[in-house]
């Protein structure tokens, strides 16, 4: 009977080892799937004064946009209008509402060939549960069609508030992946870290 048990015993333990080093190959090939994709970073990110962090050099999503793009090495994409904002934010935030309320397409600067990447971090400020007007002019230039797509976000407070919803709607044919909401202030004090472990979630 003893014998019995440590022939068993010892089955166990083997089947246990195999099945773990199978898991662990299984994983890493799937982060090597990943890394091994061609990436870009299209963001949009608006400095000068922002709610609850004042005027700033550098916008709360671009902040994140940078830290994306050093951690997978993606290419990068800054979403800006050809008619620039006003710098005060009452100001902007007037002709953001109008933008919102005529559903405007804000011309933009420039263009990236999305269709020439795998994987598309489309980064953005939730604006009253929209994605600003431009990211719409962007992501309707192109061709979604079997791209993988993760949105993040900079917010105050209102998190993605179904505006990642209404990017996976509009990138038609793409498949959506997890994606990251950061308020504004975290993004300017430094989110290495959250965006870190956000990114080793998704397999980077």
């Amino acid at each position: 009977m003893k014998k019995l048990l440590i022939i068993a015993l010892a089955a166990f333990v083997g089947y246990c080892n195999i099945s773990c080093a199978q898991n662990n190959r299984s994983d890493k090939n799937n982060s090597n799937n990943m890394k091994d994709k061609k990436i870009l970073v299209a963001f949009f990110s608006r400095a000068d004064e922002n709610y609850n962090v004042g005027y700033i050099k550098v916008g709360n999503t671009q902040k994140i946009a940078e830290a994306i793009a050093r951690e997978t090495g993606a290419d990068t994409f800054h979403i800006e209008t050809v008619k620039p904002y006003p710098a005060a934010y009452n100001p902007c935030i007037e002709q953001a509402k109008e933008e919102l309320r005529t559903n405007a397409r804000p011309e933009i600067k420039g263009d990236i060939k999305v269709e020439d990447y795998d994987v598309v971090f489309i980064g953005f400020p939730n604006w009253w549960g929209e994605p600003p007007m431009a990211l719409y002019t962007f992501i309707e230039k192109h061709n979604w069609e079997g791209k993988t797509i993760i949105p993040f976000i900079t917010h105050e407070g209102s998190g993605f508030g179904g505006t990642d919803r209404q990017v996976a709607a509009a990138c038609k044919g793409a498949t959506m992946l997890k994606g990251l909401a950061v308020q504004g202030k975290a993004a300017q004090q430094g989110a290495d870290a959250t965006v870190k472990e956000w990114l080793k979630g998704l397999g980077y």
